[in-house]
């Protein structure tokens, strides 16, 4: 590493702090990704796409609004899980469009 030591990034002073961070992350995560899906979902819902699609994305969408539940709750682990999987819910939906 060449870069100079002082220029590292603070670590936090304690765990607590680590853990709220996450819970904020998870849940704000969460609510974005659900509110992506949920107007993707309305918006292929009144176009010629097939009914499959805005399924697809409403379904990932809730997904992701439980990992939002889950991650304000402090189940971080399982609030990523639940992201990836709405996403990847989201993604399917996209392939068939």
């Amino acid at each position: 590493m060449s870069g100079r030591g002082d220029s590292e990034m603070p670590e936090p002073a304690d765990s607590a702090e680590v853990a709220r961070r996450a819970r904020w992350t998870a849940a704000g995560t969460g609510a974005l990704l659900a509110l992506a899906g949920l107007a993707a979902s309305v918006l292929r819902a009144t176009g010629s796409a097939p009914a499959l699609v805005p399924c697809a994305y409403a379904l990932g969408a809730l997904v992701c609004a439980s990992a939002a539940v889950l991650g304000s709750r402090g189940r971080t682990r399982r609030a990523l899980w639940l992201l990836i999987i709405g996403a990847m819910v989201m993604a399917l939906g996209d392939q068939f469009d």
